[in-house]
């Protein structure tokens, strides 16, 4: 029976190359657990990135094929994308190895430490991230769990998306998606946001409120319509008023290229990103912090130096005067939000997004359609591929471009290139001088090379 981090030595992951199971992963490496893991994009004789800094972490890897499953074998980590049909899964049931899947494990994890759990449908891996620099800038000697890399941890040649620190504190990010959220008990339950996202508001509102009660302190965005109906305390909250009555406010927001500039409780703040949303998820990190003793000066000098997230705002460069940016935008608002991120920093801002799941896009079409129609200027353009279909059964009764021409119903400038290897040849009569072209999308782990092989061939 495993009931805590101590009732295993050597475990074994099932899809480590994932990023929520490769962070898991090296955090009990880090902790000095026996890890080892296999994974259906590990080939023999064939480089992998992710699998050689796993290695580089102490973590052995694998081909799925069960070899790596032993009588050795303590336990076995599944994420929800591994079905029971798996090979290795009838291996380890065979062997009578405990199974458990990667939210339970972080749970365990989070028992462990004195645990900040960041959750909201948006911001969440920045928050995250933003907070750890905060702690780790004050001495505290964080550690970090989250869902996307840190760039100041890829830095250091790893994959970014965990650190062990040597203190009590132990920053994740509880994801409301698979309904996980509710499994972890954390000290501190930070809320950012309710949008709809995977399940509608009602579903949503009783995860949260679960969260809530789970938490022994909970900090809410007040500035959200939803989010502050869970409020605790609204001197601990956080809001872009403050006329709230909350306990930080932000004001006096100004973008300057890639930096923001605002002040929150009336002191300064500099950071090199783009967005009034990451002013928000900046307030939100400043909350949890002070709370817990790091003054907010101190919190605006650990954001001077704040490198920012993998695949968030991710500036890949300049070519004939096209900024090209990267970003993991997926859910109506967060596509709206990086759209308008980039307002200020050209006339004109050519979107691309390729939506991922053929359920996922059904369900929020609508609001699709909205969100990303009323960020787009009259001169700015939104450009689709068509659905990244990762597997698995799925009625495949919708488009992409059944979105684009619901927003060109709108009277947007909308465009459809169902396979995007032909995007950049037709958007380029579209770029000019000044603009900016964002490329958005979530899943496909292949997004990060197309990212770069647009700039290369723009």
């Amino acid at each position: 029976m495993i009931n805590g981090i101590k009732d295993f030595k050597n475990v074994f992951f099932i899809g480590v190359a994932g990023v929520g199971m490769s962070a898991i992963a090296q955090y009990l490496a880090g902790i000095e657990k026996k890890v080892s893991g296999s994974d259906r994009y590990f080939r023999e004789d064939m480089l992998n990135d992710t699998k050689e800094k796993l290695e580089a972490a102490g973590i052995r890897c694998y081909l799925q094929d069960g070899e790596g499953i032993t009588s050795e074998t303590d336990l076995v980590v599944v994420s929800t994308a591994i079905e029971d049909t798996i090979f290795e899964v009838q291996k380890a049931k065979e062997l009578k190895i405990p199974i458990i899947k990667r939210s339970e494990l972080l749970a365990l994890i989070s028992k462990s430490k004195r645990t900040i759990a960041v959750g909201g449908t948006s911001g969440k891996s920045t928050t995250s991230g933003m907070l750890f620099d905060i702690l780790e800038y004050a001495g505290l000697g964080p550690s970090i769990i989250s869902g996307a890399g840190l760039i100041s941890i890829i830095k250091e040649n790893k994959i970014g998306n965990t650190k062990c620190g040597t203190g009590d504190w132990l920053v994740i990010e509880a994801d409301e998606s698979d309904g996980s959220i509710v499994q972890y008990h954390p000290e501190i339950g930070l809320l950012l946001n309710i949008d709809k996202d995977h399940q509608e508001i009602d579903e949503l509102m009783d995860i949260f409120t679960i969260f809530k009660n789970n938490s022994q302190h909970f900090i809410v965005n007040q500035s959200n319509e939803l989010a502050k109906k869970l409020s605790q305390d609204i001197k601990n909250d956080f809001g872009l008023d403050e006329n709230l009555g909350v306990g930080y406010f932000a004001k006096n927001f100004v973008q300057q290229g890639f930096s923001i500039k605002y002040k929150i409780n009336d002191i300064e703040f500099l950071i090199n990103t783009i967005g009034k949303h990451n002013m928000e998820n900046a307030l939100a990190a400043i909350a949890v912090a002070n709370q817990i003793g790091v003054k907010i000066d101190t919190c605006a000098s650990a954001l001077q130096k704040y490198e920012g997230i993998y695949r968030r705002n991710q500036v890949l460069g300049n070519k004939n005067g096209v900024w090209v940016i990267d970003d993991y935008a997926h859910n109506p608002v967060k596509c709206a939000a990086a759209i308008m991120a980039c307002h200020a920093l050209s006339d004109k801002v050519v979107a691309w997004f390729q939506p991922h799941g053929y359920g996922p896009t059904r369900f929020l079409r609508a609001d699709f359609v909205k969100e990303i129609a009323a960020a787009l200027r009259l001169q700015d353009e939104i450009w689709m591929s068509e659905i990244f279909y990762a597997g698995g059964t799925a009625v495949k009764d919708i488009s992409a471009n059944d979105l684009i021409n619901d927003i060109k119903v709108l009277g947007k400038h909308a465009f459809f290139v169902e396979d995007r290897s032909h995007f950049l040849e037709a958007v380029k009569p579209h770029l000019s001088g000044n603009s900016v072209l964002l490329l958005m999308g979530a899943r496909d782990p292949s997004l990060e090379q197309f990212g770069k092989e647009v700039f290369e061939k723009l």
